[in-house]
């Protein structure tokens, strides 16, 4: 049984981001991507009090509430709508389930992450209300040393990992190959999950989830037929393939989004028009542009769209990239080129390093020249310039030249896109250039609105049309958060709550210390019960009560220089000198190993005639007593300590010692960043820039997704990622074609679907004599047989074993009954029956029969005419070797013509689609 639930971005809300879908596959629960919401919302933002209610709460506490029970997490875009969430859930609520993604998702999604925390933790502070509610954190000397922000307290909890949590995220998700079949184990073992190209994004995923008892399952979402500057389309649907991609077709399940089902997208080479001629327009009027963009997936298109322009145009304008990861994100995409597509994947064969071509015509008209002269040259982006914040900008290029600036995110909801459009929107003549819609309640959805419902009814962006730019007027009041240094009184009451925080770890580490010293000390010191030590001790101390505390002087006959050594018995530490003299080794001797106190000579038992005689100690030990208490003898705590320290030691390598070295070293020599507190101020800002949209978010309009979904054709179909009026019209559309499924969904949040019944699946084990007679059929990715037999439980194991079953034994009192048979003729033999498995498709069949040279074609609804009759410019008299194939049914295929070779051909090729079982 298959059960589904939306956690955000169902098709009956007016918020269809971020995207998370709880799929549970009999007792598997499957996590279909794991995106963040926007924190920063303008029309929230503006209100206060306890009864507001912020859009991100009940998703999160519904993802925390879930966490801990999933067993697998897809991830299939590498944007935040997709997988900005997973880093904080995978250190804070224990989503520790095995992850799944291709590996340019997982190096995406980890640099949008970091820009976002980064972003986000540079302005805000994010970690103080959970501090805040934590009663057991509010105790003396327990406050925090930066200083709060006091509008913090009326904020909700913001789920922003640090930059640490998020690598350590990332690097526990498992990558894979486009088309890589992988077998799960584990409690997922029986599933089967693949990726597949999606387009939209570099290495956007469609999932294929096989399962043995629910059947296949396709989760589509955010797919792109079209083939873009820096990839190609998804695989999903190729016109110049046949269609749709055989082993995405005919899904039990297939899940899709309908977000732009009611867009109709203008022409790709009218929307790079709009864009560079508004750029170019600008510019040479020596104006500035400001362009919000991502930091990752759709930022590469730009990137590529620019640097061409820049290129053949030749223009001196920068093109500067405020991000703090940017230079890292082209890092990575110039290091898996194999994932590129489009323009960027061709090789740059006669490319000198000035990008110029030899022997390649380039003409400025020509398009596909234009795209031989690229190559992987495009990634190289000459022109782009990079800078982690805007006073940086503002340090090398005054606001009075010319620029494009890309700033990050494209919501303009934090970080360097709203600080600019502060400043930038005041400007008469400048440009604020926007490529997406943003999400719900964002400034830059409050800005695309401005900008929609200025145009005319026929120049809207879902209309087909390039609109026109407007001038903005009014005002605008925006809060900007901001971290400033402190200064005077707080930085004095911040500098001694430091010093207050220093002196109570420093009191701390120091009695960590004592109490390691006094796990690690001598137990025979501690333990004053024990009779062995003791004796030990009185025998020591009548030793140094009869021999001499104060050495006599000695004369060295060399120099005549005489020296004095004094002993104290009181100091057990005390140290043997390394000078002495040989006359003093009569009194004081010297061991191999350190022995405390002056103990080299003791007193014998026996009286000797000459008095009083010393003997010295050959070898000093002293037996240790052990501890025992009531569960046995004693742990010496100490020692395992040293133990974990030298094994730790001893498991890293030279790289791992060499490299916690550097770091050490490295956090050493990293400047401290100075004090500071993080504040809030409201900014009026009078508009009058102009603002333009051009729609580059890469994605498939309404008449592609009404084509592409009647040809996948699934069994069942869940609709999410839209508005209620995008799934009405996409549910419509489905259901005037007849050979569409009528069994199509579109939950809300929190509502379940459920499909199919509940199945147990037991695991049975075959024999081996069994398994030596089994004859197999290779269906698809699986291999099928049929076999009868016996199960037997052996003490030796715990599963099952199937053995085959022996002839039946008859019983003395049974009757036998023969039939009649004729005098001469042969006994009467049962010929086992034959099972085909599988279904008949005739696009596969025509392919196969043109393959072996035999023409077919489609003729009518589900009839393939095969052989001489699917030429046309055959006679009458040839239509004897012609076969027609006929699918009339569920299961049901006729095979009509004349007997002839075309007949026994086309009939093999039948049987070669099927898995042919003998049962």
């Amino acid at each position: 049984m298959i059960t589904f639930t939306p956690l955000s971005g169902s098709a009956q809300s007016s918020r269809t981001v971020p995207l998370a879908y709880l799929l549970q596959v009999d007792d598997i629960r499957i996590l279909l991507d794991c995106g963040s919401p926007d924190w920063n919302p303008e029309n929230i933002n503006s209100e206060s009090g306890s009864g507001v209610t912020y859009p991100w709460e009940e998703y999160c506490h519904t993802v925390k509430k879930y966490a801990p029970d999933i067993d697998l997490v897809l991830l299939s875009h590498g944007d935040l709508a997709h997988s900005g969430l997973y880093a904080y859930a995978y250190c804070h609520w224990d989503l520790r389930a095995p992850c799944y993604t291709t590996l340019p998702v997982q190096a995406m999604a980890r640099i949008a992450t970091m820009e976002d925390v980064e972003g986000i933790r540079d302005e805000q502070e994010v970690d103080v209300v959970e501090e805040e509610n934590n009663e057991s954190a509010v105790a003396e000397g327990a406050e925090s040393l930066e200083p709060h922000s006091p509008t913090l307290k009326n904020e909700p909890k913001k789920f922003v990992a640090t930059v640490q949590e998020v690598h350590e995220a990332f690097d526990a998700v498992n990558t894979l190959r486009y088309s890589q079949p992988t077998h799960l184990q584990g409690k997922c073992q029986g599933l089967t999950i693949t990726p597949f190209a999606a387009g939209h994004t570099l290495g956007g995923t469609i999932w294929k989830i096989r399962s043995p008892s629910a059947g296949t399952i396709v989760y589509a979402v955010n797919l792109n037929h079209m083939r873009e500057r820096h990839i190609d389309g998804t695989v999903l649907y190729r016109p110049a393939a046949g269609g749709v991609f055989e082993p995405l077709a005919r899904p039990d399940l297939f899940i899709t989004d309908a977000d732009r089902v009611n867009v109709v997208t203008s022409r790709r080479k009218d929307r790079d028009a709009a864009l560079i001629d508004a750029i170019s327009a600008t510019l040479s009027s020596r104006s500035s542009l400001l362009l919000p963009c991502d930091s990752s997936t759709r930022l590469l298109e730009l990137l590529v769209l620019l640097d061409q322009h820049w290129k053949y145009a030749d223009f001196r304008f920068p093109i500067c990239l405020l991000s703090r990861n940017g230079r890292e994100m082209l890092t990575f995409v110039r290091s898996m080129m194999e994932w590129l597509g489009g323009t960027v994947s061709k090789e740059d064969v006669g490319v000198d390093g000035s990008g110029r071509t030899g022997g390649t015509r380039r003409r400025r008209g020509d398009d596909d020249a234009d795209d031989e002269a690229l190559g992987a040259f495009a990634l190289r982006f000459r022109y782009l310039e990079f800078f982690l914040s805007p006073q940086s900008l503002l340090q090398t290029y005054s606001s009075k030249e010319p620029k494009l600036i890309l700033a990050v995110p494209a919501s303009l909801s934090h970080g360097p896109s709203r600080l600019l459009f502060s400043d930038f929107a005041a400007v008469p003549d400048n440009v604020v250039l926007l490529t997406s819609r943003g999400e719900e309640g964002t400034l830059g959805r409050i800005l695309f609105d401005k900008w929609n419902n200025s145009q005319r009814g026929d120049d809207k962006w879902d209309k087909g049309k390039i609109g026109s730019n407007v001038m903005m007027d009014g005002a605008m009041t925006l809060k900007i958060n901001s971290k400033v240094p402190l200064q005077g009184a707080e930085l004095e009451a911040f500098l001694a709550k430091e010093k207050a925080a220093k002196d109570r770890e420093a009191a701390h580490q120091a009695s960590m210390a004592r109490n390691q010293r006094i796990l690690e000390a001598d137990e025979d010191e501690s333990d004053e019960d024990s009779d062995s030590d003791s004796d030990e001790e009185d025998e020591v101390e009548r030793a140094l009560d009869e021999s001499q505390m104060d050495t006599d002087e000695i004369s060295n006959p060399a120099n005549g220089s005489r020296r004095k050594r004094k002993i104290s018995k009181n100091e057990d530490d005390a140290d043997w000198g390394l000078d002495i003299d040989e006359g003093l080794t009569k009194q004081l001797l010297s061991f191999d190993i350190y022995l405390k106190g002056n103990v080299s000579k003791a007193t014998s038992f026996f009286k000797s005639t000459g008095g009083q005689t010393h003997r010295f100690r050959m070898f000093p030990y002293v037996e240790k007593k052990r501890r025992v208490d009531e569960y046995g003898e004693t742990i010496d705590v100490g020692m395992w300590l040293r133990k974990g320290k030298v094994l730790e030691n001893e498991a890293d390598d030279e790289a791992t010692r060499e490299a916690r070295r550097n770091q050490a070293e490295g956090e050493a020599e990293a400047p401290r960043e100075p004090p500071s507190k993080f504040v809030s101020s409201e900014v009026e800002i009078q508009l009058a820039c102009r603002l333009l949209f051009v729609d580059m978010e890469g994605l498939n309009d309404g008449r592609a997704v009404k084509m592409i979904v009647p040809q996948v054709n699934p069994r069942k179909m869940i609709v999410v990622h839209a508005q209620a009026a995008a799934a009405d019209a996409l549910i419509e559309s489905c259901a005037n074609i007849r050979a569409m499924t009528r069994d199509i969904y579109a939950p809300s949040v929190g509502e379940t679907v459920q499909i199919g019944q509940h199945t147990n699946s037991f695991s049975i084990s075959l024999s081996d004599e069994l398994l030596s007679t089994i004859k197999m059929s290779r269906f698809e990715d699986n291999e099928v047989g049929y076999v009868t037999g016996r199960v037997a439980s052996h003490f030796s194991s715990t599963i099952p074993i199937l053995e085959p079953s022996g002839p039946a034994i008859p019983t003395p009192d049974a009757k036998v009954l023969h039939a009649p048979r004729i005098l001469g003729s042969r006994p009467i033999q049962i010929l086992p029956r034959s099972t085909m498995i599988g279904e008949l498709k005739l696009t596969a069949l025509k392919s196969r029969l043109a393959s072996i040279g035999v023409q077919a074609e489609l003729v009518g609804e589900g009839v393939l005419i095969c052989g001489a009759g699917a030429r046309r410019d055959q006679s009458a008299s040839s239509l004897q070797d012609t076969v027609a194939v006929r699918k009339t049914g569920r299961g049901r295929v006729e095979l009509e013509g004349n007997v002839s070779d075309i007949y026994y051909v086309v009939r093999k090729e039948i049987y070669n689609l099927h898995a042919l079982v003998a049962t």
